[in-house]
């Protein structure tokens, strides 16, 4: 068994990042008092000065409206040193996180959540891809894992990780199936993957008896239990046992989710710097 390291790799990519000097700015949207929420905020801004990446950080009240919230993303889309837009979920329940989201300009959208930046996944174009399924990719391609040809499995559908993350294995060639709450027979197919990509949310969900010997594991799932202890989806100590690679949480993809991030925010920055120049070129024309 091979420990697939996140934290390893995405602390290269962030000195990568740093080396490259790119003037990015991110700007992240907290709505709210969430715990969880403020521990990823702080993470990113930790990641952004490793990366040599501007940060800017906007606190928003329990009580703001979906009106001020708008009107703060659209203020964004419109300011020319910031290059990538981050609204941090969840938000209170009484805002539409997905007018929020679809407000971000989808050159700004670091999060690859905007309909354009998926509907471009989908056709194998996107230039941003949402964090966590890249994140993925990524470490599956460090440790030259092949992915062409394989069966990969992914449990879960959500648009943020279970169907990018579908979409990014079959561009890259793989046989995909997608496993949910309504799946039968779970275990009859998980135990056909090459590659298992497991985020449902649900604390040691996958046991040993539902993977296939060699099997490639990934664990997308982050779960805090009664005593304070950070588990996957996965049940590791008896799964590491078959798989052939596997992923601990934490320090596997989490990381590589802050990573991606950093790396979208230099890509915007980049292409706002082509548009810049672009503009300027035809002025003169």
């Amino acid at each position: 068994m091979i420990l697939l390291d996140g934290k390893k790799l995405s602390e290269k990519i962030l000195e990568e990042a740093r080396e490259k000097n790119s003037n990015a700015k991110l700007a992240v949207i907290l709505v709210g008092q969430d715990p969880a929420s403020k521990v990823y905020v702080r993470n990113k801004n930790k990641a952004c000065e490793k990366a040599g990446v501007s940060y800017e950080e906007y606190l928003l009240d329990e009580n703001t409206t979906q009106e001020e919230l708008i009107k703060l993303i659209k203020e964004l889309n419109e300011k020319i040193d910031v290059n990538g837009i981050l609204l941090q979920s969840p938000i209170p329940r009484h805002l539409n996180i997905e007018e929020a989201f679809n407000t971000i300009s989808p050159l700004k959208d670091v999060d690859g959540f905007h309909p354009t930046n998926a509907g471009n996944l989908i056709l194998g174009k996107a230039k941003f891809v949402p964090c966590t399924p890249l994140g993925v990719i990524r470490l599956l391609k460090e440790y030259n894992i092949e992915i062409a040809g394989k069966n990969a499995v992914v449990i879960g559908r959500s648009n943020i990780v279970g169907k990018p993350m579908a979409s990014l294995l079959l561009n890259e060639d793989a046989t995909v199936t997608i496993c949910h709450s309504r799946t039968k027979n779970l275990s009859e197919i998980t135990k056909t993957a090459d590659i298992l990509v497991s985020a449902i949310g649900k604390p040691k969900f996958i046991t040993k008896d539902m993977i296939k010997d060699g099997a490639v594991v990934v664990d997308v799932g982050i779960n805090r239990l009664e005593d304070g202890h950070i588990v996957g989806d996965v049940d590791f100590e008896n799964v590491k046992e078959i798989a052939s690679y596997i992923t601990p949480v934490p320090g596997g993809v989490g990381p590589m989710t802050i990573a991606m991030l950093i790396e979208n925010v230099i890509l915007a920055g980049g292409l706002e710097r082509k548009l810049n120049e672009g503009s300027t070129t035809n002025t003169h024309n």
